[in-house]
């Protein structure tokens, strides 16, 4: 069992949620308005069917949608033992039992063409429905300039990520891609928080604008670059773009980008600071509490603000999570109580 805090600001209820483990040194929080209430208990299951595997690791789930009466999650999967997605293609799976139980239905993003920038990995994905379309977000590699088999070096100069997009009448596919070119891609400016790594797209509409939200990571820490790692954003008038990005990242050390709606206010975590932080207009945030305890590693929640025109308030708090051991990759279900 695991416990997590219940933040209450102006009458109603804040789910906090990690993405990272840590000891817990006393939450602090920065604004009167918000204060602790009482600890709640989070337990983890098993997620039959997507559990330990001995020939597929799977990993980076996406938040989770319903459709009808099943649940949807997209997710990647490498061939054991590779645990990275940097090898990975991206597949799905449904549920219709709240998560407990998935089925996998195969592969829903296979790699791009050859030369082009998801033609070694696709990996790391999320979804959105907008106006009766499915749209799988995603994060890619090309094989290393130079490399003999179109091998990936995973160096810490030149393999630089994208995030791309692809779209589905259904959200059992078939995906295409709308262009062949990304959306989003690292800055040429060196010294930018986001001039190595673009990644981890998270999906959130606000007042009529997409916001891709996701993490960045400068080219000038090298191989260190990912302890400063940056959570910044880009807007769009349509999910397909063009997206433009804010020109400063918005939260320090936000490894893992986890983003939802409660009433009216954009919640964010801060993977590295252990930290959860509020926002009125997803852009500006305030610290609320940090120095989480011990979280579920890299979750994906249920958000039904993601599915077309559901007008749910809050989230019921359960999803997936990851865990690795010996090797191995799978999710759990986790669920506050």
């Amino acid at each position: 069992m695991k416990e997590m805090k219940l933040l209450v600001i102006v009458g109603f209820v804040i789910i906090a949620l990690s993405a990272c483990q840590s000891k817990n040194k006393g939450a602090q929080v920065a604004n009167e308005k918000f204060v602790l209430t009482d600890t709640v208990t989070f337990s983890f299951s098993e997620a039959k069917g997507l559990g330990k595997d001995s020939l597929f690791n799977r990993r980076d789930n996406s938040d989770i949608i319903k459709v009808g009466n099943k649940y949807y999650v997209w997710y990647t999967k490498m061939h054991s033992p590779e645990i990275r997605g940097y090898w990975g293609t991206i597949w799905y799976a449904t549920s219709e039992d709240e998560g407990h139980t998935w089925t996998e239905q195969g592969m829903a993003l296979g790699l791009g063409d050859e030369g082009a920038f998801d033609s070694h990995a696709v990996f790391t994905p999320n979804i959105l429905v907008y106006k009766g379309k499915y749209y799988l977000y995603y994060t890619a590699v090309k094989p290393t300039a130079g490399m003999p088999n179109n091998a990936f070096e995973n160096n810490w100069t030149t393999d630089v990520t994208a995030i791309g997009v692809a779209v589905a009448d259904s959200p059992d596919g078939p995906f295409v891609r709308i262009k062949s070119k990304p959306l989003l891609v690292n800055s040429e400016v060196a010294e930018d928080f986001d001039s190595y790594r673009v990644d981890d797209a998270a999906l959130l509409v606000k007042d009529g604008k997409i916001h891709l939200y996701y993490k960045g990571r400068s080219i000038v820490y090298g191989k260190k670059g990912h302890r400063y790692t940056q959570m910044g954003v880009a807007i769009a008038d349509q999910p397909e773009g063009p997206f433009v990005k804010h020109p400063e990242p918005l939260i320090d050390k936000s490894h893992e980008v986890l983003v939802w709606q409660q009433e009216d206010k954009v919640l964010a975590l801060a993977c590295f600071s252990k930290s959860i932080y509020i926002s009125d207009d997803g852009i500006n945030f305030s610290l609320i509490q940090k120095d989480l305890k011990e979280l579920p590693y890299a979750p994906g929640l249920y958000r039904p603000h993601l599915e077309d025109g559901n007008a749910a308030k809050s989230i019921p708090g359960w999803g997936l999570s990851l865990r690795t051991q010996k090797g191995l990759a799978y999710f759990v279900r986790f669920e506050m109580e």
